[in-house]
């Protein structure tokens, strides 16, 4: 891939994540897939979150859009809070692996007054899988946590 087209690529991905808000579904054989989304959802920007990161993570940009997407879509202090636990755990915070998934789902897991939460399921192989739990403040739509509390109920 030339130089050109890693950055319309890039420059694609990244309008995704920044607004267009799209969520992918999966269609049963012989049928058109299709994907849909709501900016205003946060569940959708969620997946829009995860399906940009993993692309880049995967395009391996060297860290650019990656980075562009932590600042726009966490927290301040949950930047600060990831780059610890990358440090601590010699793995990338967001996926909390050292790979990248070859798929991923967005599920959502119940909203409150002050946040929405988001389930991720990482599929590694045909026979693993790992999950992590995404909050996302419902005033400022940025995530500010990602770990284990609340799989399969709050």
């Amino acid at each position: 891939m030339n130089s050109k087209t890693r950055t319309a690529l890039a420059a694609g991905v990244l309008a995704v994540a920044l607004g267009l808000g799209a969520t992918a579904q999966a269609s049963s054989a012989g049928t058109p897939r299709s994907v849909s989304g709501k900016p205003a959802d946060n569940i959708t920007r969620i997946a829009d979150f995860y399906g940009a990161y993993i692309d880049a993570v995967t395009d391996e940009d060297s860290g650019n859009l990656g980075e562009a997407l932590r600042a726009h879509y966490l927290t301040a202090g949950f930047q600060k809070a990831l780059n610890a636990w990358e440090e601590k755990n010699h793995a990338d915070g967001v996926l909390r692996a050292q790979n990248v998934p070859l798929a991923w789902k967005v599920t959502d897991n119940g909203s409150t007054a002050k946040y929405t939460e988001a389930v991720i399921t990482f599929t590694w192989s045909k026979s693993s899988t790992s999950k992590v739990v995404v909050d996302m403040t419902r005033d400022s739509r940025q995530i500010f946590r990602i770990g284990e509390k609340g799989i399969g109920g709050k």
